[in-house]
């Protein structure tokens, strides 16, 4: 076995022609995970009795000849803030450290009923507040292109996990680009999908609006199959879909006579003097490509882009500080000694949070007090409706819309942490997608051999899609890798 070669299909076949067991596979797996992850810092806790307890059921099934579904055996990893019965969940916070999960995320029911091999959980941003992976506070993730820079955020863990072939896919979640851009940093295929095509039940809350969990993978199959395999109505969550139903075999099916009739557009507010030069060479030469396949392009104008990332950071530090009010220290956290009550609530969330979260909560607070609720939020969500209005109306010419997923390669550590604003930029071409509950996907370009000015780094392309067509996002992504493998090899 190749561990960073493993896909979905590959295992799947592989467990039933019994090349090799999912035991000797896990255990494979873990051994990986325990030589390297110090340097890396992708997981904060591995599952290994319930990772390999699973592998063992998963080879009984195989030598009773039972039915194996997809995900059966494939090693999976979740991000810290999806809970997990009896196994911690921190959302990387020290607020949570000793938390224990007393039940499982609809997510993560799916994926036991599956069968999937669920590895461990990985580090993050805490309570997915970041861009880098550098606000976790445990220990930053890094980047295994170059341990010198980030992972990208907040699913830095998942991502990471992924790109170094711990895991074969992992769950992020997604607020205003947390999987799409640590995707793009990492090499790796990130799917954002419609807010309402996964159940956030078990996923603890950053932005109830935004949030939404989300697959990442190095192909695209992989991500199909995990998306399949997380997607649907859930009861628990009254924001899914109830008719929505996706199959992966639809990507499968996807054709080349699919793709001579689409149009993307070209967003004009996204090309603009802020991509990095090596950014822009890429995603151009992505375009090229893409063109290759008689897929029509046209120019866009969606307008109200310049307001998005200023939308975005009213409305969701406002949904945080209403999210992130129950950790306390009597409802939820680690709780603190003091003299009076008050003391209990200050000393509890003052060590508790970290200086990101703190940050986010004090902003989501002043927006939502008295005198300013009408000026800075109710404007905010006004402006929100504007936002998916431009997409609504591009959509009535275009199928997807191409943007590159963020405007640079992974920048270094440090880089951007006394800089705030510089760091929520980073998010400039994703966050958008959020506010209009949208889904899209990142994958990465690999069209040069080598680019130049970016030290050999990953770069993404994102495409923006119409409600619940992830199934053409991925057709297309899927014919894309397929086509950059053949000029490779060519």
């Amino acid at each position: 076995m190749h561990l960073e070669e493993l896909s979905v299909e590959y295992i799947h076949h592989g467990l039933l022609a019994k090349d090799f067991s999912a035991t000797e596979l896990v255990e494979a797996l873990l051994k990986y995970i325990e030589d390297r992850d110090a340097e890396y810092g992708a997981f904060l806790h591995v599952m290994a009795d319930d990772s390999l307890k699973t592998a063992r059921e998963v080879d009984l099934n195989i030598a009773r000849g039972d039915d194996l579904p997809m995900l059966a055996g494939v090693p999976i990893a979740l991000k810290d803030n999806i809970v997990v019965a009896q196994h911690p969940t921190t959302a990387g916070s020290r607020i949570l450290e000793h938390y224990q999960g007393a039940y499982d995320a609809t997510v993560v029911k799916r994926l036991k009923a599956s069968r999937a091999v669920l590895m461990g959980k990985t580090n993050m941003d805490e309570f997915a507040m970041g861009s880098s992976g550098e606000n976790s506070a445990f220990f930053p993730t890094k980047n295994p292109h170059d341990t010198t820079r980030v992972p990208g955020g907040s699913s830095s863990g998942s991502a990471v996990a992924v790109a170094l072939g711990d895991v074969v896919c992992a769950l992020g979640s997604e607020t205003g680009g947390s999987v799409r851009q640590p995707a793009s940093f990492c090499g790796l295929v990130g799917l954002k999908p419609t807010y309402g095509a996964v159940s956030r039940y078990g996923l603890i809350a950053m932005a109830s609006s935004l949030d939404q969990i989300a697959p990442l993978g190095r192909t695209t199959m992989d991500v199909a199959h995990a998306f399949e395999g997380i997607s649907g109505f859930d009861t628990l969550d009254g924001t899914t879909a109830r008719e929505y139903t996706f199959r992966a075999e639809a990507v499968k099916k996807f054709s080349l006579e699919s793709l001579r009739g689409l149009t993307i557009g070209i967003p004009k507010e996204y090309f603009t003097d802020g991509i990095a030069q090596e950014t822009r060479t890429e995603v151009d030469a992505a375009i090229a490509l893409l063109k290759s396949f008689h897929i029509a392009f046209r120019e866009i104008s969606l307008p109200h882009t310049e307001y998005a990332l200023a939308c975005y950071y009213i409305i969701m530090p406002a949904e945080v500080s209403s999210n992130l009010a129950r950790f306390d220290g009597i409802r939820f956290g680690a709780r603190k000694g003091g003299a009076t009550l008050l003391d209990v609530y200050e000393t509890t969330r003052g060590e508790g949070f970290g200086r990101e979260a703190t940050r986010r909560i004090l902003l989501g607070n002043y927006v939502l007090s008295a005198g300013y609720y009408d000026a800075y939020y109710l404007k905010a969500q006004k402006v929100r409706a504007l936002i998916a209005e431009d997409f609504a109306r591009a959509f009535r010419d275009v199928d997807m819309i191409l943007t590159p997923a963020t405007p640079t390669p992974a920048f270094k550590f440090g880089e951007k942490t006394q800089d705030p604003v510089a760091m929520y930029l980073s998010d400039i071409f994703t966050v958008p997608v959020n506010l209009a509950g949208l889904p899209a996907i990142t994958f990465p370009t690999r069209a040069l051999n080598n680019p130049p000015g970016n030290d050999g780094l990953p770069v993404g392309v994102q495409l923006i899609g119409k409600h619940f067509d992830e199934a053409t996002l991925l057709g297309v992504s899927r014919f894309y890798e397929e086509a950059v493998r053949v000029n490779k090899s060519g």
